[in-house]
């Protein structure tokens, strides 16, 4: 892949995966977490979820990390108007520091692997921390050819049944589940569609085409079954 090709479709986007706030708020809820709390954004990306954290944690002291630097200099702007209560630090999400209450991570955990993450965090948490993921999940019943191509550059990908096992191979214990299906991921695809057409037009190179190819393709895929793909929103605790 050429990354270069990647990162200018990808750049000036609200967020680089499926979402929305109502999920953040969710696990918030969930888990119980409020007040002057430690929480760490991990791979959090242009700082779509960072942003709804700082807003509905307005105590807390949040860290984002982020590996890409055109996307944290993006979370930065973004979360500008908290002041030092909202540091955005660009690293390995493997290491994010801590101790942490809560460790939020939206469509990034499978670069490390489910279990090897979060075992790996395990010594960023807080006694009583939780960690929320957001992983792709195969719903049940029959998988049509679209949803086959969509997932095909992830083999390892499993149901919800596979989840929970990674999880608790690493220690940890299921506290609850969400499904991201449907609207959220037209909230990352609609500004994506937006960005390649607009590139389309400024007459791309080779591998600036391939990669709009790339994207263009998967979004057709995920739209012939938008039903049917989906992220699980997991809510864990170490045992």
């Amino acid at each position: 892949m050429d990354w270069d090709a990647f990162f200018t479709v990808h750049s000036d986007l609200p967020r680089e995966g499926p979402g929305c706030a109502a999920d953040v708020h969710w696990a918030l809820d969930a888990a119980g977490v409020s007040g002057a709390v430690p929480v760490c954004d991990a791979g959090c990306g242009p700082g779509a979820d960072l942003e709804v954290l700082a807003e509905a944690l307005p105590q807390a002291r949040l860290t984002g990390v982020e590996m890409h630097a055109g996307f944290v200099q993006s979370a930065r702007s973004r979360c500008a108007r908290f002041g030092d209560r909202v540091t955005v630090v660009q690293g390995d999400m493997a290491r994010p520091g801590g101790p942490y209450d809560l460790i939020w991570c939206a469509g990034a955990l499978y670069f490390l692997g489910v279990t090897e993450g979060l075992s790996g965090w395990r010594a960023a948490l807080a006694p009583g921390g939780w960690v929320a993921f957001s992983e792709p999940v195969l719903l049940d019943g029959e998988q049509p050819q679209a949803v086959r191509e969509f997932w095909a550059e992830y083999p390892a990908i499993t149901d919800l049944a596979g989840i929970a096992a990674r999880v608790t191979a690493a220690g940890y214990r299921v506290r609850g589940h969400r499904l991201i299906v449907g609207a959220p991921w037209s909230a990352y695809y609609d500004p994506l569609q937006a960005r390649i057409d607009h590139l389309r037009g400024t007459e791309p190179d080779s591998a600036l085409g391939e990669a709009l190819d790339r994207d263009a393709a998967e979004i057709a895929l995920w739209r012939a079954a938008s039903g049917q793909i989906a992220y699980a929103l997991m809510l864990v605790q170490p045992e």
